[in-house]
């Protein structure tokens, strides 16, 4: 009955805080929109302003509550939110919540198969530096992870693009789907082949964290004296591993893995506006350069739960792994 009422008092806590959250981004996102240079409705029209009037220039900002003050903006959007209205996106010209649920699936997709990769990756070489402490195979592996976790996103994008699209020609250079086609003729393998270098850029990035905290959290279970006694008793490598090792530095490294959903998401909106994906990355920017503000709202308030619901998971399996966590306060 306790171990219930710690639970339902940390679920509780997550949700106030996840409010807390929401209503913050919210409004600084939107206060941060309102020192934009760029100016909504030139972005509305595009190349057609300069045959604007100002009367028609000022029936588009009404259309769109362009002319009302800030506050007023905001607290009219707070109340469609509440109502489950995120707005229609200028930009696009249809419901925020259309866009963002055709481009969260293609960006989930993209993002499940570089968090598995990187995972599993790094998880593989983390275990492969310990088990070989201060190899070549070692300083190999800490060298390749740490110059990942130094290089830009958008580089290494850039770098798989003209090496495996131009150079070499395997891959396609860009988009979601190959151009041109009708989408009732656009096949699964067709959607993969365009998802391969954008999923390797981001499990490229994602790898160095988790090989770098398996490799130390590995070398403190080989350090201790269980392992010195299991040695003693004629247990090597891959058995050693496997029997007290592996237990020991999967979760840690599984709960690490959910904790990076906010860098995988960065990641991502770099890497899908390099190779034009069609994602949630790619319409943010959109949405921050052409002064989208419902839109824009409508991501930053996805994205947060997005990377909430990741640092969660976190958490919940830090308090599984360590049930001292449970008696600690809850913050």
């Amino acid at each position: 009955m306790e171990d219930r009422m710690g639970w339902a008092r940390f679920v509780g806590f997550k949700m106030l805080r996840l409010l807390s959250l929401l209503a913050g981004v919210s409004v600084v996102s939107f206060i941060l929109m309102q020192f934009s240079p760029v100016d909504p409705v030139e972005a509305y029209i595009g190349g057609d302003m300069i045959r604007v009037s100002a009367e028609q220039r000022s029936l588009i900002e009404e259309r769109w509550g362009l002319n009302d003050s800030p506050v007023e903006r905001l607290f009219s959007w707070g109340q469609a939110l509440v109502q489950g209205d995120l707005g229609t996106s200028m930009i696009y010209r249809q419901p925020v919540a259309d866009i963002i649920h055709e481009r969260f699936m293609n960006s989930v997709a993209l993002m499940a198969v570089a968090w598995v990769l990187s995972g599993l990756i790094g998880f593989g070489l983390g275990v492969a530096a310990a088990m070989r402490r201060d190899s070549r195979l070692d300083r190999l592996i800490c060298w390749y992870c740490y110059t990942l976790a130094s290089t830009p996103v958008f580089w290494i994008a850039l770098l798989l693009l003209m090496v495996f699209g131009v150079w070499l020609g395997w891959l396609p250079i860009g988009l979601g789907v190959p151009a041109g086609m009708a989408a009732d003729q656009v096949t699964w393998g067709d959607r993969a082949m365009h998802m391969i270098l954008p999923a390797l850029t981001l499990s490229l990035t994602g790898v160095a964290a988790i090989a770098l905290h398996t490799r130390q959290k590995l070398l403190d279970v080989l350090d201790s004296d269980y392992i010195l006694f299991a040695r003693a008793r004629g247990e090597r490598g891959i058995q050693l591993f496997r029997r007290h090792g592996f237990r020991h530095v999967v979760l840690p490294a599984l709960t690490l893995q959910f904790a990076s959903f906010s860098e995988l998401f960065g990641g991502a909106v770099l890497a899908e506006q390099v190779f034009s994906y069609p994602g949630l990355g790619q319409a943010t920017v959109q949405a921050g350069l052409r002064g989208d503000v419902p839109l824009l709202l409508g991501l930053v308030l996805c994205s947060a739960i997005f990377v909430f619901t990741g640092n969660m998971i976190a958490d919940i399996l830090y308090r599984i792994i360590d049930p001292r966590m449970k008696e600690e306060a809850i913050g």
